[in-house]
């Protein structure tokens, strides 16, 4: 009978561990609304939430959403695509953020098709704290007490796409883009930001924004409002019905083309920034009466 020195032992003992199969993440996963997390959250063996999902899912890998369901607060810190499209997918939270993203400098994140609801205590529906950009499509935002998109992402030049998405009923600002130090820019298209309870959109220092074919109403302050170093694009857009329509604070500059600024108690507040039109806007309506001072010599209003 052979015996092995103990050399020998240890190359059979590495080359069973290297022979043995390594869990590897799948690059497309699945939710489902009675799924569960144990599951390798396949096609036919999905998870039950975004979070137990994303742990098995690869860096630019996609999660998709078999059928309806909660599918719970989620912090995404790798690029990845959440899809959603055709079914009822919800995020529900009370007294926490519903998805925060933290991604990586050059990663990239998607979110369609997601309907999120922070029952009036919810923080912020989604928060962009860092990554190089988020795109945002056919989702319902409504109920958060802080913001219900908060653009604020620490990677410089990040962007932010967001369309066919409605926001509302938020207790505070309906979109805020606010960076700390560095520059982000929100490009907005068929946005609805409607019923906040302050600013429907924000864009303050180091931002901004390109808005077209958009409807900013209902809001308790300002519609749009930009401040400090802020530019602001509005093209095609509705701005109704709000405390003040259009706010330039402290050097903020925006640019108007095919807006309407109605039935706003103060249409305008233009005093502290630049704004100019390319005169093919329509302003009626507005309690105050008070038509905005229009610089650059483009067009009046």
């Amino acid at each position: 009978m052979r015996y092995l020195g103990n050399n020998s032992l240890s190359v059979v003992l590495l080359s069973c561990c290297i022979s043995a199969p390594l869990a590897a993440q799948a690059t497309r996963t699945w939710v489902s609304g009675v799924g569960d997390d144990a599951n390798p959250c396949s096609r036919t063996a999905p998870c039950k939430t975004f979070a137990g999902a994303i742990s098995k899912t690869a860096a630019g890998g996609e999660i998709n959403v078999l059928d309806p369901g909660g599918f719970g607060a989620l912090t995404i810190t790798k690029a990845i695509t959440i899809d959603a499209t055709g079914v009822e997918a919800g995020v529900l939270v009370s007294g926490t953020n519903g998805i925060v993203v933290a991604a990586g400098a050059t990663d990239t994140v998607m979110l369609r098709g997601i309907d999120f609801q922070g029952l009036g205590t919810g923080i912020k529906g989604i928060a962009f704290l860092s990554g190089l950009m988020l795109t945002v499509e056919n989702c319902r935002i409504s109920g958060f007490n802080l913001r219900g998109i908060s653009i604020e992402s620490s990677t410089a030049n990040a962007k932010a796409f967001i369309s066919n998405t409605l926001i509302r009923d938020n207790s505070n600002n309906g979109i805020v883009v606010n960076p700390p130090g560095v520059t982000n820019t929100v490009v907005l298209d068929h946005i609805r930001v409607v019923n906040s309870a302050l600013v429907g959109l924000g864009i303050n220092a180091g931002s901004f924004a390109h808005v077209t074919n958009s409807d900013f109403s209902d809001n308790g302050g300002a519609g749009v409002y930009a401040n400090g170093a802020a530019a602001i694009t509005l093209d095609s857009t509705v701005i109704a019905s709000n405390g003040v329509g259009l706010q330039l604070l402290s050097g903020a500059g925006a640019r108007l083309s095919n807006v309407n600024v109605v039935g706003n108690t103060t249409g305008f507040d233009t005093s502290g920034g630049v704004l100019n039109s390319f005169g093919n806007n329509h302003t009626t309506g507005n309690f105050d009466g008070v038509q905005p001072t229009v610089n650059n010599h483009l067009n009046p209003l």
